[in-house]
């Protein structure tokens, strides 16, 4: 009798064992399942991102693209204008040119008369404009390097001034315009006392905000100013630039 009964609670046994056995593997199952469906839901949102990434670098390519396009068109549209700029050539040809006599061995005139000099050089004059020294050479400062030397004030008398030595620049350039009949002289001052480097007549004065000298160029080409000094004298000699 005692043996059914072991017997029996040993099939009960190995009936319960089946049991947690077939649960345990069910459960495991169903939660690989719900793993795979949230990872193929994650990778699928990431191809999702994925794709919306690919868009906008599209979008973005298309628009870099379309502003190339641009650039381009702008390009093609300038380029015909800048080779035509590119393609100019002048036959220069020298219409005149007149030198003065240094006298004065002043270190300062020197210098002034030299930064002047240098900033006129190759001014360029458009046919039918008018120039200006007092414009083209600007108002003499210790900024830009002038420093005071001999100047005449309005009643004749020998003082001293920022740029002295700028109205000996201005005269030599004067001289070389008269060489020139289609250059129209507009505007011109004499000193209020004597000049040595020219004749008498042949001076122009200038001071920023009250004398200038001034030309129209009628030449029917445009011109250039060549200016220079060696210490010893001022040459300046007008070109023309006939277009090739």
């Amino acid at each position: 009798m005692k043996n059914k009964v072991w017997i029996i609670l040993g099939i009960l046994l190995i009936i319960a064992i089946g049991f947690a056995i077939y649960f345990e593997f069910n459960n495991n199952n169903n939660n690989n399942g719900d793993y795979e469906a949230q990872r193929t839901s994650t990778n699928e949102n990431n191809n999702s991102n994925d794709n919306n990434t690919s868009d906008n670098t599209t979008n973005n390519e298309t628009t870099e693209g379309d502003n190339t396009a641009n650039e381009t068109n702008q390009s093609q549209n300038q380029t015909p204008n800048e080779v035509k700029e590119e393609k100019k050539e002048y036959k220069e040809e020298q219409l005149s040119t007149f030198s003065t006599k240094i006298y004065s061995n002043d270190s300062a005139r020197q210098n002034n008369i030299k930064i002047t000099c240098n900033t006129l050089n190759n001014t360029t004059v458009k046919n039918g404009a008018t120039f200006s020294f007092c414009n083209t050479v600007g108002k003499a400062t210790s900024q830009k390097g002038y420093q005071e030397a001999d100047v005449y004030d309005h009643d004749g008398n020998k003082t001293k001034g920022l740029g002295g030595g700028n109205c000996q620049v201005s005269s030599t350039l004067y001289n070389a315009v008269l060489e020139v009949s289609s250059l129209k002289v507009t505007e011109r001052h004499a000193h209020s006392n004597y000049v040595p480097y020219v004749k008498k007549g042949k001076d122009a004065a200038v001071a920023y905000g009250s004398y200038d000298l001034k030309f129209v160029n009628n030449s029917g080409n445009d011109i250039k100013i060549k200016a220079s000094t060696d210490g010893k004298s001022v040459t300046i000699s007008i070109i023309s630039l006939k277009e090739i």
